[in-house]
């Protein structure tokens, strides 16, 4: 059991756990191996204090040291889901499921540019997850949507399912290590619609159906990761304490909204972690 899940390896979320570390509370940063927030890209920051004309890599790799120095843990994978319990909470990471006393999210600003339709078809044929719900499309013909190397993997999986298998790159990345069942479509995801018992994949070259389509990104859509979360403009609101509207559960950095700057998300982590550590106390 994990006191405080940190979703997303940012200012925000390295912050978070070092301030938790130093409350002796045990913290587990969580994100994509291939992660890439939009601060690696910068190329010189000068209103951090202390750190004057850094890069954004070496900051990152400044703070992911010092938190680790003191104790936190990386856990490498995407939270596909974060599921409420009586007194915890669970996080679906990957394949593998993880137990936390308190949740800080603190992706950043990025979030994934849905296909239309996909929303609505979420639990009616459309799933982020193969290991999850693959079993219910044994036999059954089914697409693959991936942006990376994961949707690969996952496919390995599926083909020991289903009759016949798609794969949609949407993204470039290697290929060779799809399973031989697994049939290469070279064309680009548009639209999802259910079509009577079948989805269709409409693409910018023609229609398809299938049974159910898995669709594998670097993010998650906020709604989809925590069906009670509530959002504003695509940011998370949050109080001063950096409370969501969901008990348990803390935001910060650049998902809370503007500005988008690394002092401020690096005070917002300072503060979740508080909250979060306030939250453990007052519940056992």
């Amino acid at each position: 059991m994990i006191d405080i899940a940190i979703i997303g390896k940012g200012p925000a979320g390295w912050s978070c756990a070092m301030t938790a570390r130093l409350r002796n509370l045990s913290a587990a940063v969580i994100a994509p191996l291939n992660d890439t927030g939009l601060l690696r890209n910068a190329e010189r920051i000068d209103n951090y204090p202390g750190l004057p004309q850094v890069s954004g890599q070496d900051m990152l790799d400044t703070f992911r040291e010092q938190a680790l120095a003191l104790g936190a843990e990386e856990i490498t994978g995407l939270v596909r889901q974060i599921q409420p319990m009586d007194d915890h909470f669970l996080l679906l990471v990957e394949n593998e499921v993880q137990q936390a006393r308190t949740v800080v999210l603190a992706m950043g600003a990025a979030r994934p540019t849905l296909l239309k339709g996909e929303a609505e078809l979420v639990g009616r044929g459309v799933s982020y997850c193969a290991t999850c719900d693959g079993m219910f499309y044994r036999g059954k013909r089914v697409a693959v949507l991936s942006t990376s190397m994961q949707g690969v993997e996952e496919s390995v999986f599926l083909a020991g399912l289903a009759a016949g298998l798609d794969y949609y790159a949407m993204k470039p990345h290697r290929l060779d290590r799809l399973p031989s069942k697994a049939r290469v479509v070279e064309e680009k995801p548009v639209s999802l619609s259910r079509d009577g018992n079948s989805l269709t994949l409409t693409t910018d070259r023609a229609a398809h159906l299938y049974d159910g389509v898995f669709i594998f990104r670097a993010a998650m859509p906020l709604n989809m990761l925590l069906s009670e979360l509530k959002t504003e403009g695509g940011a998370i609101p949050v109080d001063r304490a950096m409370r969501t509207n969901v008990p348990g559960v803390f935001a910060a950095g650049d998902c809370t909204g503007k500005p988008l700057q690394v002092p401020k998300a690096v005070g917002e982590g300072n503060i979740a972690a508080i909250s979060a550590a306030e939250y453990i106390a007052r519940h056992g």
